[in-house]
This record gives C-alpha cells, structure tokens and sequence, in this order.
C-alpha cells in the first residue's frame, strides 16, 4: 500500500505516540514502585522505633542476659536456643536432631587441665544448651575410650569421669554442682561447696535431672536445670579419669574453668519478659527481633512469609464474577504473568533459626542512628528490608529492635498496577489499531479507486474510454485525483483530434485528388507527345495511390463506426471459417495452405461478415510475410466455450517488444523499400476491432514449425 509522504508522517505520528504511552505507563510503575519501597521503609523504621521506645531505660530486661561484656567468645559464651518442645530425657539425643546445625564441638582447643603436657588428650565432646518452658536443657555427647563410673562405696565424686556445671546465680551467688554416676542411667546430681579447693562435703541436687547413656563412642549426658538456678554466668567442664586403679584425673575439657565466677561464661537466654512484648507483632508480616549490643538474639516474634499484611492486603480486592473477570483471569493474566512475576512463599529465609544478626543497619543502629538496608534471599526469589532502631539504657545503646518484611505485598500492588496498565494498553492499542485500520483502509481505499479509474481511462491502445471524477477531498489523494482528471482530460481531447485526424484528412483530401484525376483523365484524351504523356502516366499513378492510401484511412475509421451500429445474430463459426479458406484458395491459386477445422457446432455472437474481413486481414498479413514455397496454416479448434483461430505462415520473426504494438494502428514492421502498394499498418488494427467487438482476443508470437522459424497470430472468441 502506497501512501503520500504527508498521510505517512501522520501515520508514523500516531504510531509512534500509541507506542509511547506503554512505555511511559511502565516508568510511571517503576516510580510509583519506589516510592512505596521508601513508604515501607519508613513505616518499618517507625515500627521499629516504637517498640525500641516500650523497652528504654529497662535495665532489667537486660541484665540478666550479659550484655554488657565487651566481647562475646564463641564455645566460651554460650546461647541457649528457644527449643520446640520439651526433650525426652532418655539419653539418646535423637530430640536434639532438628537442632544439630547449632551444635559445638570441643577438643584440644577446649583444654582446660592436662596432667602429662606430651600426651595428646583423647577425649572430645560435642554440646548445646537449648530453653523451654522455664527450663534449661543441655547435652554432652562424650568421645572417651575408658569410661570410670563413681565406686557405690565411695564418698568422693571427683575419682571418676564426671561433668561439672557451675554458675552464677540470678541471687548472684556462685554455685557448682557435679553429675558423677555409679552406672549408665538416671543421673546422679550433687551440690559442691563454694571453695573450688574443697571437694566434699556434697548435697544431692534433685532439681538437676537427666540420664546417662553409655554409648560405642563413649557416653551421652542429656539433663536439665530449671532457669531459676541459672543466671547470665555458666561453665561446664568433663573431668576425665581413664584407670580405675588410680583414678587420677587425666585431663578437663570445658566450655570454661568452673573454679570461680571469673571465668565462667556467659549464658544467652532469650527472655521471655522481651518476647511478650513483641508477641503482637505476630500477628502481621513482620517479623522482629531484638538483640543484644553483641548482635545476640535476645527475642523473635512474627513470620516474614505471612501474608497478612495491608501492603498484601490491599493487593488482593475482591473480584466480581462478571464475563470480562473471567476473560481476565482466563487468558489476560496467564499473557501478562509470562512477563511479570508472582511473589512466592516458599524462597529460603536464611536468618530463620539464627542466634546471631549483623548487618549495616543493626551496625548503624548499634551506634544510635535508625538505620535499613535490603537483602535478597539466597534463591534470589524475595527482597526482605530489615529496619533497626537503638534501645537505650543510662545513655548507652544495650540493644536493638530489628524489624524485617518482604516486599511482596509491594510486588503484589506493582503486578495489579501493571496488570491494569495492560489492560488499558490493551484497550487503546486494539482500538489505535482498529482506528489505523480504518483510517488505511479509507486510503487504500480512495487509492485503488483512483487506480480503477486510471486504468479503465484509458484501454491498450492509448484510447481514453472515459473521464477520471476528480475528488473534493483537500488532501494529498485528492490533490493527485485532480491532477490525472486533468491529464486524462487533456489527452483526451487530442487523443480525439488524433482519431479524427484521419476522417478529416480522407474528406479534405478527396476534393482536390477527384479534381486532379479528372484532370489527367481528359488530358490523357488529348493528343501528347511521348515525354509529356510519360509524365501524365506517372502523375496518374501518384494519384491512383494517393486515392488507395485515402481508402485505407477511411476503412479503419468506418468500420469503427460501423461497429457501433451493426446487428449481431448467432453463426456457425466453422462454416464461416471453411468458407474464406476456399475463397483464398482459389484467389491466391500459387499460394499453399495447411488447413484444421475441428467437426463440431461452433455457434458464434456476432457478424459473419466481421469474422470473413478478420480472416482477409490476417491471410493477406500472412501472405506477405510467408517465404516462398511455404504453406500457411490455418485451424480452428475449440477449448471449453472458446473458438482459438490460429494462422501460422513461414518467415521473418516479430523484433523484439513488437508482439502487442503490431496490432496499433499506423504500426507497421516491413522494411522501408519501394514498395507498389502503400502498407499503412491498418490490417491488423482493423482485425484487432473486430476481435474486440465479438469480446474476444488477438495476439502474435514468433513460433518454431517443421517447416521453420515464423509468426502465428493466435484469436479466441466465445461461443455460446
């Protein structure tokens, strides 16, 4: 499709303006996205700075669970894990599974008495201390070759393997107990004295409870202490005995010495004064933590993958039922989620269990400030902001309040945002292109109008057939429209004086040659000398072919106006045809003929005496071209409903482009030579009107025959 350069730059315009508003409605998404990022942010941030405000100044809170060391020492300073349930004190450890990510392992790093410096200690353990309901449970999973139970007779409780725990007490009174069993089984628990130089006397401690189970490896102790005897202090040391001979203790590996309140440990546990103050935020998307200035977790509420939240929330509105929701949900939203993304629910939260958090805004927040930062999870499925703001107590940051969220429900409203967008996209672009179609169907429209016009104007031969209706539109289609009516109607009129060029010429000229022939007749009468009746004959000859030349031209312009006015009836076409090959048979006696007329009824619409002068023109064409010695064929056959009338002769080829414009009038393709007769290329001009006038078609090809090279001139006509 063609259109005027002005019609294609506003065509482009609109294009590229349609093409526009889908990116512009994008970045308008993008933004709005981040400034309800900033908004969560804030929010969270304020979030956090209201429960840092419920725990100011509440020294309680904090005392109790050391932080105010200068420096948190792993293996030495322990945390004691918020547990799930409470253990199954059987010694086997398996209730501990869940929890074995947590667990510590101690060695010969964790030497804390060796008697004989060049042994290497053979024994290790792994441990962890976890709380639940106001209870504080431990275990000790033990690698020892030679395991010496307590002797039943014996006073003393240090000749054996034993553990002993010692802590500082929420009193604040140092206190050691020792575990030293007689056998594997429930747990014998005992009191020390308070001097660490004295071993006895002992009191039985029933409040430790536990088991002892002798295992490959060496032996398991699984026990627990109720939190009210456990204070932010806590050391536990193996005692190691390998000869029951001498019992001479061998080595101690511990978390800490348990000789004085020095050098015990810390013990980490969360509070539960903390967690209930926070317990409400559970019930939103939130999850928080508070920490201690060590970064330790102090207490944990909330879950990030809820989705209970008002950004989500307010994502998810109700939707009716209607046929367009169906059609949306159906096959819209399937197109656009190949684009965009669903927040899922299952990504990797890998703070989930920690005890421990770091980070820039917990750094930040450690030094006063509120702070935030972003984080994508390991599966880089969610981004979570995590919020901190500073607890103050005397002055002095002793915590922080961490408050996290994903940003799902942001990403939920950006995808219902961009789900809208698309559906307004959807709905301008059908209806931007639907208008374009239009608008190009209007003009391609108006286009192969002007076209049809144009080319049924003028026919094959340059012949205008009728006028071009000139458009009144004022733009460039229009402009064009005026502009071939004007030009058709120019060469209309001097393709008018051309045709009746001929006619006026053949009248005008008659006159003048009628007098000039009647002049030489009565001249010729008279009595001349032989030079001057030389020239009289000579005259007479120019004027007997001026006076042919003259019929010829009037021949083509009567039987033009002769066809609009002839009376047409059905004919036998073969007959029509039989009859004019015998009469040229018998008029060109020294020329041959090949002929083919199929036997079968061909009845033709038209004038037989029409058809008879087509035949005269092309035999006579056909006889001048033909070589000497060569026969013209002549057939006639039917195809379908159509006549095909072939004449074929032997001779010189058609030039090259010449197959159509031998059949103009005025055309003519033999040599410029002294010539007897005038040709003034009408005869095939005249046969081509009366191919027309029965709807029918002429046309000429230069063929190879068995006799040679030559032309054949090819008409169809229809039959009935």
């Amino acid at each position: 499709m063609y259109l005027p350069l002005g019609l294609r730059a506003k065509v482009v315009i609109l294009s590229l303006f349609l093409l526009c508003l889908p990116w512009l409605g994008y970045q308008y998404v993008w933004e709005m996205e981040k400034y309800l990022r900033h908004g969560q942010e804030k929010t969270l941030e304020g979030t956090t700075q209201a429960l840092a405000t419920a725990l100011h100044e509440r020294p309680k809170l904090f005392d109790n669970q050391a932080s105010f060391l200068s420096q948190v020492e792993k293996g030495r300073d322990l945390y004691a894990y918020p547990l799930a349930g409470p253990i199954q004190l059987d010694g086997k450890l398996h209730d501990w599974q869940p929890y074995a990510h947590r667990m510590l392992e101690y060695g010969k790093d964790n030497l804390l008495y060796q008697r004989d410096e060049q042994d290497t200690p053979d024994i290790r353990f792994t441990h962890m201390v976890g709380k639940y309901a106001g209870y504080l449970y431990g275990f000790f999973q033990v690698s020892d070759a030679n395991v010496i139970f307590r002797g039943k007779n014996s006073l003393r409780v240090d000749r054996n393997d034993h553990l002993v725990m010692a802590t500082l007490t929420p009193a604040g009174e140092f206190k050691r107990y020792i575990i030293a069993n007689t056998e594997q089984g429930w747990l014998s628990a005992f009191e020390l004295p308070a001097d660490p130089s004295q071993s006895i006397p002992v009191t039985p401690e029933v409040r430790i409870q536990g088991h002892w189970r002798l295992t490959k490896q060496g032996y398991n102790i699984e026990f627990r202490v109720p939190l009210s005897m456990v204070g932010s202090k806590l050391g536990f040391a193996i005692h190691n005995v390998d000869s029951k001979q001498t019992r001479d203790l061998v080595n101690i590996i511990g978390t800490s010495q348990t000789n004085s309140v020095a050098n015990l440990g810390t013990v980490l546990v969360p509070s539960p004064e903390i967690e209930s103050i926070i317990k409400g935020m559970s019930h939103n998307s939130s999850r928080i933590w508070v920490v201690d200035n060590h970064g330790r977790v102090l207490a944990k509420s909330g879950d990030i993958r809820s989705s209970s939240n008002a950004w989500k929330s307010t994502a998810l509105l109700e939707t009716d039922n209607s046929g367009w929701e169906k059609f949306h949900s159906q096959y819209l939203l399937p197109l656009y989620y190949k684009i965009l993304t669903r927040p899922p629910q299952d990504f990797i939260d890998s703070l989930q269990d920690s005890t421990e958090l770091s980070g820039s805004h917990i750094e930040k927040a450690l030094e006063g400030k509120p702070g935030s930062t972003w984080r994508l999870t390991p599966d880089s499925k969610a981004v979570i902001l995590a919020a901190a703001s500073p607890i103050w107590i005397d002055d002095k940051v002793m915590g922080v309040v961490i408050a996290e969220e994903t940003t799902h429900g942001i990403r939920s409203l950006r995808n219902k945002a961009l789900e809208k967008l698309f559906n307004i996209i959807l709905t301008i672009m059908s209806m931007g292109t639907l208008a374009l179609f239009i608008f190009a169907s209007s003009i391609s429209s108006r286009i192969r109008r002007l076209r049809d016009q144009a080319e049924t104007a003028i026919d094959a031969q340059g012949r205008v057939r009728q006028q071009i209706e000139p458009s009144k539109n004022r733009d460039e289609i229009g402009d064009l429209s005026r502009s071939f009516s004007s030009i058709v109607s120019r060469l209309g009129q001097y393709t008018h004086y051309l045709e009746n060029m001929s006619s006026r010429l053949s009248h005008e000229l008659r006159t003048p040659v009628a007098v000039v022939r009647s002049s030489l007749e009565h001249l010729s009468l008279q009595q001349l000398d032989e030079p001057t009746e030389k020239y009289v004959n000579r005259a007479q000859e120019g004027v007997n072919r001026l006076h042919l030349i003259l019929n010829n031209l009037s021949e083509a312009t009567r039987l033009e106006e002769s066809l609009t006015k002839a009376e047409t009836n059905d004919f036998p076409l073969q007959k029509v045809i039989a009859g004019c090959i015998q009469g040229y048979q018998l008029t060109y006696p020294q020329q041959s003929f090949s002929t083919h007329i199929e036997d079968k009824p061909m009845q033709c619409h038209g004038v037989p005496e029409y058809i008879a002068q087509l035949m005269d023109k092309l035999i006579n064409n056909a006889i001048e071209f033909s070589a000497d010695d060569s026969a013209i064929d002549v057939s006639l056959t039917q195809y379908n409903k159509q006549a095909i009338i072939k004449v074929t002769n032997v001779g010189p080829l058609l030039p090259e482009n010449m197959n159509d414009q031998i059949f103009e009038s005025m055309v003519s393709v033999r040599p410029q030579e002294a010539s007897s007769k005038p040709h003034l290329g009408l005869g095939l001009y005249i046969a081509r009107l009366i191919s027309e006038f029965h709807n029918g078609t002429i046309s000429a090809t230069n063929v190879e025959t068995q006799s040679g090279q030559g032309v054949e001139i090819c008409v169809t006509l229809p039959l009935n």
